[in-house]
């Protein structure tokens, strides 16, 4: 149900910074003024600014107003850091008090935007499934982390990168083309069947139509339980509608792996991708424990070896943008990753900063942030 127009002032008189209400009482009492607003980043990201003017809309329509808004970088653009996304213009008394929650639904978007594209063009050639809504906060934060990935995988498709094809639930599928989230089985189900063939058969009693995705890490035996999934379900793996997904945890190898056959597996596969310098993180990416490069190449030998060449492998476990890149580097045989990655890891770098750089027409920004002020403006005016 939509909200009445009171509902919306009290949300926002409770959510934004109080200095800001007290702006808009201050210019009520003293005379209001048309301003504008500059919103910025401090770092490169892609742009994703429509959760934002939506809301924006909505709070003009019920205040019985107007924003002029100049989105200077349309979705999916690339902004250098610092360039203003979004001239906002309007008068003071209807905008002072907004800038908090305007500034909560832009910065996080624009850098898991900005992540979801490097993921997508680090891996183009693999599907991506997005899982954030588990890791986030709430709704809204589901809504804008799915909303991002869709932005950036848009662009990273326009550059021919398959992309996000969906996630993993309903309502934010529609981000993705879709009235439906995608996904099999937890764990949970994996336990409760007793044994990983158990569950397959389960779930492909209770779902025929549906691709079969097996997790094989429970008990830890991947190989072996990949092997016995495929050989019950011998037409679907010969279909490609079966899959085996590793999701092994960062707490031990795959099954019959170890640090010197982790590396054994490369060396057949991608030698070059272990004979670089690499950093800690990145050895343990190739290498280590957890879903490894090895991990994947070791079960794709597996499943090649056993005659099941057409089931797909999925993966997921920490797929952010430097996995991806250093999955790319040893061509690890990946067809999906499922991540909630994208999701920005330092967020400090998601704050978005508004400025004010015009009264009345007359360009005025505090000392610093000159660069905000539009180009085609006169110079800043002192006090």
């Amino acid at each position: 149900m939509d909200r009445t127009p009171a509902d919306l002032a009290a949300d926002i008189a409770a959510r934004t910074d109080v200095y800001f209400n007290r702006t808009r009482q201050v210019v009520q009492r003293f005379g209001d003024k048309r301003v504008t607003y500059a919103v910025f980043l401090r770092r490169p990201v892609i742009s994703a600014p429509r959760l934002m003017l939506d809301w924006l809309t909505e709070v003009a329509a019920a205040r019985g107003t107007v924003f002029d808004i100049d989105v200077t970088h349309p979705e999916g653009s690339w902004v250098g850091a610092g360039e203003p996304l979004v001239y906002i213009t309007g008068s003071f008394a209807l905008l002072s008090d907004l800038e908090t929650i305007f500034l909560q639904k832009i910065g996080p978007c624009c850098v898991a935007a900005h992540n979801a594209y490097q993921m997508s063009l680090a891996l183009p050639k693999v599907a991506f499934l997005a899982m954030e809504a588990r890791h986030c906060a709430g709704a809204e934060m589901q809504e804008m982390m799915a909303y991002a990935a869709s932005v950036g995988s848009a662009v990273a498709q326009s550059e021919g990168a398959m992309g996000f094809i969906g996630n993993a639930n309903d309502g934010t599928a529609h981000f993705f083309g879709s009235a439906h989230g995608r996904g099999t089985m937890p764990h949970a189900l994996i336990g409760y069947a007793g044994s990983t063939v158990r569950a397959a058969e389960m779930f492909h009693e209770t779902f025929p139509e549906e691709v079969l995705t097996v997790l094989v890490d429970y008990f830890g035996r991947e190989i072996s339980d990949a092997l016995a999934v495929a050989a019950r379900f011998p037409e679907l793996a010969a279909a490609g509608r079966l899959q085996m997904r590793l999701d092994t945890h960062g707490g031990r190898f795959l099954e019959g792996l170890d640090p010197a056959e982790s590396y054994a597996v490369l060396e057949r596969h991608a030698p070059g991708a272990i004979r670089r310098y690499r950093s800690e993180t990145e050895l343990r990416y190739l290498v280590g424990t957890g879903v490894s490069a090895a991990a994947i190449w070791r079960m794709r030998e597996a499943l090649d070896a056993a005659g099941f060449p057409a089931v797909r492998i999925v993966a997921s476990s920490g797929f952010g943008v430097d996995k991806c890149r250093v999955m790319a580097d040893a061509r690890a045989p990946v067809d999906v990753v499922g991540s909630g990655s994208f999701i920005p890891d330092h967020w400090t770098e998601t704050y978005a900063t508004a400025d004010i750089v015009d009264y009345e027409g007359t360009p005025m920004v505090k000392v610093g942030r000159e660069f905000l002020l539009r180009r085609n403006g006169a110079r800043k005016k002192s006090g």
